[in-house]
């Protein structure tokens, strides 16, 4: 009997690396899940991990909890990308944005 229930989630994209060995286990274990989805299988394992760590789960509830340096890369997603490129070229003088449409024309 599987350790882990997968049920869909909104995930975020980051990058990371494993190595050779876990990435070859997480396979496994997505094939044995008889799952196609590893990320699932990752999120899944960490958050059995979490919740099983006595120490950690008090550590979450001490304020040092809350100030921890973001070390995950989160890959941004297009969107945001397109909202921050907008927000740049309002920025822009009117003559430097209307020459701009010149060009792309």
């Amino acid at each position: 009997m599987p350790l882990l229930e997968i049920t869909k989630v909104r995930h975020l994209t980051v990058m990371l690396r494993l190595s050779e060995k876990t990435a070859e286990l997480v396979n496994q274990y997505a094939a044995f899940l008889e799952s196609e989805d590893a990320d699932t299988v990752i999120d899944h394992a960490l958050n059995y991990v979490f919740a099983k760590d006595r120490e950690f789960q008090a550590f979450l509830k001490t304020p040092e909890s809350e100030n921890v340096r973001p070390i995950l890369r989160v890959r941004k997603t297009p969107q945001a990308a397109s909202r921050k490129s907008a927000a740049r070229a309002a920025s822009l003088p009117d003559s430097v944005r209307a020459f701009a449409a010149e060009v792309t024309r």
